[in-house]
């Protein structure tokens, strides 16, 4: 929500235009004028008689007036009395009472008067009546002595003192006695009890009076109170109470209402207009009665009408003739009601209509002095002139009297006077002093000049032009200093001179000037206009919800006029923010650190300027865990179920979901808790179903959004009684652990499950499909027990009893359980295998019979293991492998074997205790498969045009080699590939001489074995053939050659003349005539060289992405293309600078290394040389 408020510009300015509204008559302190009297003492002055006395009486005119007193309608002369003295410059009065002076002497009726030679002023007459604080008589009280329910009144009768006291019941520890709908203070100060209860016996109900002027309060002797119980009552009523006394043997009864105040069914009330109208009833009662309170023939004045004292009082504030009428209280309770009217009458004491005003007229002028006021009864009228009732006082031609209206014909200067206006009556009276000033003055403007207003656009302006003159001066406004008059609607000009814009503008700024006129003369004066921007709130505080301990932040960004200084305040509630670090308030910004509940509440963020006022406010909702519950009872309980209730805490403004129910058994398992239910958060009571012989306790948590309280202390313990066992144990099995034994277990119940002491277990069994009677034994409280003797794997039926001191539980249910098993006897016949390929193979057999099982049958398994390889003959560690086949099956597959091998394997039946005997070994053999790729291959001796490869066999043949396979190709100083050759070598050799090869060349090799089957994996490598030693000496030596290193001089002569002649040029103003094209169309042969257009001996990247012919590479993915070869290349990264280990072996080969390595460069494999670099250039 957002509120705004223009200061300085609305309200403000409305208060100042009400105020120059009457100072526009206000004669000039510099003129002649009659005195007028600006303060007094109130007509009904209390005095603390302890204090000096003080009575005011100030007062201005010109020339300044003399002071004097009158007292009781007498002279006061002050000379005479030296506890008396006049303050100098003024007419209040000193009485000087604390050096010895009484109060009470100076009581009396008191009437200052200020007189000049132009007229005399009055004050009101001014009451002195010292406080008084009288003591409590002394009185003997009685105890009160009351029978239970019966009502009671203790009378407090304060002393009589002025002003009356205020009253208020306590007890000797001072200590405010708690009131409520049954006991409660009238307005009389007297404490009643509509019904009294044995708590109300007390020896110290002590009434208090508080005098505020002179801050003493009175206390009042205790008053003791017994109550009487009828229990009590009945035991001591033959000896203390005759049979005739009201307390009697009655019981305590019920009662209908009696108005204990006020007494009988009608009274009346008198009350002055504008006071507080308080009506009272207070009724006795058992039950206690219940007020309510109705206007017969009309309705309860709404916004004025309030109940106090439990609805016992009614109050009605700044009551009216309208609120006179018949008011009715009714007391209810169960048994019946009682009532009571009060008439009421609102009374008026004078009020004014119209107050005369002062009047400033010049010589010949009229004028009217109008005295009108209002009361019940309504008030007479009377005329003073200058202190003196005006059919005395000196006669004046100009004036005439008319009832409540003097009228003045023209006046001469000798008609300025004081004249008074009294309106009284029964209720009290009104005095008012005007005055008439005759005065011949040129206009004059007291607003000061080039004034300078600034309010908010949108917003009233009121430009003030407080004037005076005599004649009245008339009153025009002008827009800037030689502008038009301002007219229109746009417009509002006020009596006192000041101009309303009602909404100003932006445009509206400037200068304005008034301009005020009589016959005597004219006056101008100019004010200046500021016309702001108003203040905004463009991102207000947002509704936040946070949970405790956490952190919130609220925003509050502005816009503002710019000549404004804005200040920003942050409010909590509208007070305040705490004193608190966490509390941080930023530019913009407000946050609160470490959250706690009592953060909670609405954040208002208000931006005030000189101008205007804007806010902005945002509630911050604190949300937490719920508080636990309290106060849980236990009720209703029975053998199986009880009823529990809880009071829930604080939801902490997040709404509880649900509580849960836990519980605690203090017999078998204290201080563990389990948990019993769960309930809606609407709900505070359940009714809970128990188990026999569980001693409980309950405990409840509550559950909201934010999560569960903590749980509630625990309820009182409640133990049920014992009973049969309801259940039986679970999980019954039976199993053996031995070929002649039945081991019988089952989960034990649980203290809680017993429903009584003496748990124990009814065990019983028999042979599943064999005419025997059960076997029954009964155990303590265990879980298991063994059967012995009993036949190899069968069947028994078996169950298990709960039974405890109290009898057992129903007839359990029959589980199927087996003796305990025995290795099988026979192995799976007709066993068969059937090679599918190289490395898998697929074996059957026959199941056998399930009695030969002795057991359950889990599955089978098949051991198998490679004897030897066919291809080397050799007999190798024998490792045996197992594979099981689950469940009945007859068949298996044998994956991952290895290709051209003998094995042999066998297969054996599974039950739960172990393997049986294994069928006959059976013996196959696997077919031949393709080999693994070579175990090395290495290039050695280089020369010009030949080099040697050697090599060693697969490492797993897996058949019979019949060849190897050699594939290379050439690959030039472009890394493109040259056409693939291919050489077949048998199986026997190991090495190879390559010839008639090129010279400095970089080849590639690709090399794998073969059998009848296929190609196996290949391996790479390359390697570089030596370079011509006459070729490298030429190239060497053409750097060193004498026309060499003169054709590059002289080709730097030339390029150093064709610059100097350039510049000579230049610098004579000619203009280098290619220049322009130059610039246009840079030649690419003198460009500076980019990274990326490639660097002497490099290859740029520009001809990487040239599309490659067939066998050439390809830079852009560094691999060879599938149809070139089988293989990827690797990248050529590193220089190859044609260098060569000691043996002679090439330095750059790629045996080993990834075919898809990434490359780091370019480089040639070339070595580089000055014959290169040049040819590189050109």
């Amino acid at each position: 929500m957002m509120k705004k408020k223009i200061i300085s510009a609305s309200k403000a300015s409305l208060v100042l235009l009400l105020c120059q509204m009457v100072s526009a008559l206000d004669v000039p302190l510099d003129l002649s004028q009659p005195p007028t009297i600006t303060q007094q003492s109130p007509k009904d002055y209390i005095v603390d008689p302890r204090e000096n006395i003080v009575i005011q009486c100030e007062a201005k005119g010109k020339p300044p007036p003399s002071f004097s007193w009158t007292r009781n309608g007498t002279h006061f002369d002050i000379d005479k009395d030296a506890q008396v003295t006049m303050k100098p410059n003024s007419g209040t009065l000193v009485i000087n009472i604390m050096n010895g002076g009484k109060a009470e002497a100076y009581e009396g009726v008191y009437q200052c008067t200020a007189r000049n030679e132009r007229g005399a002023a009055i004050s009101n007459n001014i009451v002195i009546r010292p406080s008084r604080s009288p003591l409590w008589t002394k009185e003997k009280l009685e105890p009160n002595q009351v029978r239970e329910g019966d009502s009671l009144v203790l009378h407090c009768r304060p002393p009589v003192g002025l002003p009356p006291p205020i009253i208020f019941w306590m007890d000797n520890a001072f200590q405010r006695l708690p009131q409520s709908e049954r006991v409660s203070q009238g307005l009389n100060g007297d404490l009643y009890f509509s019904n009294v209860q044995p708590e109300d016996t007390r020896e110290d109900y002590i009434c208090y009076a508080r005098f505020n002027h002179t801050q003493t309060i009175q206390q009042k002797q205790p008053i003791s109170v017994k109550v009487f119980s009828m229990d009590s009552l009945n035991d001591t009523i033959a000896a203390n109470l005759s049979d005739t006394d009201i307390y009697g043997a009655k019981p305590v009864t019920e009662r209908q209402p009696v108005l204990l105040t006020p007494t009988g069914s009608t009274s009346t009330k008198v009350e002055l207009r504008g006071n507080v109208l308080l009506l009272e009833c207070i009724a006795a009662g058992l039950p206690t009665p219940v007020i309510r309170w109705i206007k017969e023939g009309g309705e309860l004045p709404a916004n004025r009408t309030f109940f106090e004292n439990f609805k016992k009082t009614l109050k009605i504030v700044d009551v009216s003739e309208a609120d006179s009428g018949n008011y009715k209280c009714i007391a209810r309770n169960t048994l019946g009601s009682a009532h009571h009217v009060i008439s009421v009458t609102v009374k008026a004491a004078p009020y004014w209509i119209t107050a005369p005003r002062n009047l400033v007229l010049s010589p010949g002028e009229d004028g009217t002095l109008i005295c009108r006021a209002n009361g019940n009864p309504k008030p007479d009228i009377s005329w003073l002139a200058n202190g003196v009732p005006i059919a005395i006082a000196p006669e004046d031609p100009s004036r005439k009297v008319d009832g409540d209206t003097i009228i003045f014909s023209q006046v001469q200067e000798r008609s300025s006077a004081v004249y008074q206006c009294n309106a009284s009556n029964e209720y009290g009276y009104l005095l008012a002093n005007a005055f008439v000033n005759v005065l011949a003055e040129p206009p004059r403007i007291l607003t000061a000049a080039n004034k300078l207003y600034q309010v908010i656009a949108d917003s009233p302006a009121l430009l003030d032009c407080a004037y005076f003159g005599s004649p009245k001066p008339e009153i025009e406004w002008f827009k800037g200093v030689k502008g038009s008059i301002l007219r229109g609607n746009e417009y509002i000009f006020h009596d006192n001179g000041t101009l309303e814009i009602p909404v100003a503008q932006k445009d509206g700024s400037g200068t304005y000037t008034c301009v005020a006129r009589n016959e005597l003369g004219k006056i101008q004066n100019e004010v200046q206009l500021e016309v702001k921007d108003p203040t905004m709130i463009i991102k207000q505080p947002e509704y936040k919800v946070i949970q405790r301990y956490g952190q919130v932040s609220f925003e509050c960004i502005i816009k503002h006029d710019s000549t404004l200084l804005p200040t920003v305040i942050w409010l909590k509630d509208n007070g305040e923010l705490p004193d608190d670090e966490r509390f941080l308030v930023g530019k913009d910004n407000l946050t609160i650190m470490n959250v706690t509940d009592k953060d909670d509440g609405t954040y208002t963020c208000i931006v005030n300027t000189t101008l205007d006022s804007v806010s902005a406010s945002a509630v911050l909702t604190v949300v937490a865990r719920p508080n636990p519950p309290f106060d849980l009872e236990l009720t209703g309980q029975l053998e199986r179920s009880v009823e529990l209730s809880w009071v829930p805490g604080d939801e902490n403004n997040s709404p509880i979901t649900n509580f849960v129910i836990e519980y605690e058994d203090g017999l078998h398992e204290p201080g563990v808790w389990h948990h019993q239910t769960e309930v809606p958060g609407t709900q505070t009571t359940v009714q809970l179903k128990l188990s026999p012989y569980v001693n409980y306790s309950f405990r409840v948590i509550a559950v909201n959004e934010i999560g569960r309280s903590q749980p509630s202390e625990p309820s009182e313990q409640y133990l049920t009684k014992s009973a049969n066992p309801d259940e039986n144990p679970s999980n019954v099995q039976g199993i053996g652990s031995e070929p002649d034994n039945l081991v019988i277990t089952w989960e034990s119940l649980t203290g809680f499950q017993s429903n009584g002491p003496g748990l124990q277990y009814k065990v019983s069994w028999r042979q599943k499909d064999v005419d025997d009677e059960w076997t029954s034994v009964i155990v303590a409280n265990v879980s298991k027990y063994i059967v012995s003797g009993t036949p190899t794997f069968v069947p028994y039926e078996i169950k298990v009893q709960a039974l405890n001191d109290l009898g057992y539980a129903p007839e359990p249910a029959e589980v199927i359980g087996h003796s305990g098993e025995d290795l099988p006897m026979v192995a799976p016949g007709n066993v068969q295998v059937h090679v599918i390929n190289s490395t898998l193979a697929k074996v059957h057999w026959d199941t056998v019979p399930l009695k030969t099982v002795r057991g359950h049958l889990q599955g089978y398994k098949v051991y198998y293991w490679k004897v030897q390889s066919l291809s080397r003959r050799s007999r190798r560690h024998v490792e045996k492998k197992i594979l099981t086949f689950r469940g009945n099956k007859t068949f298996g597959m044998l994956p991952g074997l290895e290709p051209y091998s003998s094995y042999k394997l066998n297969v054996r039946v599974v039950n739960g205790k172990g393997e049986g005997p294994a069928s006959p070994d059976k013996v196959f053999k696997t077919p031949e498969g393709v080999p693994s790729s070579p175990s090395f291959l290495k290039i050695t001796n280089p020369t010009l045009d030949s080099l040697t490869l050697e090599w060693g066999s697969p490492t797993h043949p897996n058949g019979v080699l019949t060849s190897y396979i050699l594939k290379f190709q050439p690959i030039n100083n472009t890394h493109e590939l040259g056409p693939l050759v291919e050489i077949r070598i048998p199986a026997n050799e190991s090495s190879l001489i390559l010839k008639n090869l090129n010279y400095s060349t970089r080849y590639k090799f690709y090399f794998n074995a073969q059998t009848s089957v296929g190609s196996g994996s290949q391996i790479t490598e390359e390697a570089v053939t030596i370079m011509d030693e006459a070729m490298a000496s030429r190239q060497v030596d053409i750097a060193t050659q004498g026309w060499f290193i003169g054709l590059m001089c002289a080709v730097a002569l030339l390029i150093l003349i064709l610059l100097i002649v350039c510049f000579i040029r230049r610098n004579k103003g000619g203009k280098y005539p290619v220049k322009e094209k130059e610039d246009a169309h840079a030649d690419p042969e003198i460009q500076p060289m980019k990274e990326d257009d490639g660097t002497f001996g490099e290859y740029s990247d520009a001809e990487d992405h040239k599309p490659l012919k067939k066998g050439s590479r390809t830079p852009s993915d560094r691999t060879v293309k599938k149809e070139d070869s089988d293989d990827s290349l690797v990248d050529y990264g590193e220089g190859v600078n044609g260098q060569f280990n000691e043996d002679g072996s090439f330095i750059g080969q790629y045996s080993g290394k990834k075919e898809k390595e990434p490359a780091e460069g370019n480089e040639s494999s070339e070595a580089p040389s000055p014959v290169n670099a040049m040819n590189s250039f050109v």
